[in-house]
């Protein structure tokens, strides 16, 4: 159980959310998906990316903990609404881009980093820093149009992969935003491309899932797997494919 007197949280280098030491409270275990993001108190910062909203970071997780089998498997359209829930984002399929459309998220090779920034970082620019992405990239209207404040403070966006495999990442999340990410979706490279896996910052596995109808394009599937390739990224879903080699 979370001891609830600590009085501030930080993000390890690892990625792990620990309490700053003080006597009889453990460091808390990042992959218990009963851990409750109340617990985590306003005082919750991350020092190595201070972007991140870490609250709302943690009720992400907490709700991607919560997807059921019928969740995460069936037609795409279906289980992408429930991606979309989990993450903390409204389905806007009609809305303008660049003004909360979310018809793009994780139908595409590359935004599939569900995101929590920061109310002050939402407006952030890429300077040129992220390669392969529009210098500018103004998101902040978009995020704050489309983000279900329920989760705590700050916002979601399914930002751009593209940079993931480098070490530290160099993505819109971790650069743009200065954020971690709450997860990531990255299609399985089995023969048929059909199944997926949500992954935390530090690649490990958060969920998986199988799409029957619906899905993105091939192309754009394994496009979204060469992104990560060779990557910490990679792991989980590498390994997912062998248990489908006949």
């Amino acid at each position: 159980s979370v001891n609830k007197t600590a009085g501030a949280f930080v993000i390890s280098a690892a990625g792990g959310v620990q309490n700053i030491p003080s006597a009889g409270i453990k460091p808390i275990n990042r992959h218990n998906s009963s851990f409750s993001p109340k617990t985590i108190m306003n005082m919750t910062v991350d020092p190595a990316y201070p972007g991140t909203a870490v609250e709302r970071m943690m009720a992400v997780r907490s709700r991607v903990a919560a997807l059921t089998s019928d969740d995460l498997n069936g037609n795409w359209e279906n289980v992408r609404r429930r991606i979309l829930w989990a993450g903390g984002l409204k389905d806007l399929p009609t809305s303008i881009p660049g003004q909360g459309y979310t018809g793009h998220s994780f139908n595409d090779s590359n935004h599939v980093d569900l995101t929590c920034m920061l109310d002050k970082e939402n407006d952030n620019l890429n300077d040129g820093s992220v390669k392969q992405i529009a210098v500018g990239n103004l998101l902040g209207p978009g995020i704050r149009i489309a983000t279900l404040p329920e989760l705590g403070p700050g916002g979601s966006w399914s930002t751009c992969a593209n940079g993931c495999d480098q070490e530290p990442p160099q993505d819109v999340a971790h650069v743009q935003f200065r954020s971690r990410i709450a997860f990531k979706l990255v299609w399985v490279p089995n023969p048929a491309f059909d199944r997926f896996a949500l992954l935390d910052d530090d690649g490990e596995e958060l969920a998986r899932g199988r799409a029957t109808e619906g899905l993105p394009s091939l192309y754009q599937r394994q496009l979204n797997y060469s992104i990560v390739k060779g990557s910490k990224y990679a792991k989980v879903v590498d390994a997912i494919a062998q248990e489908y080699v006949s």
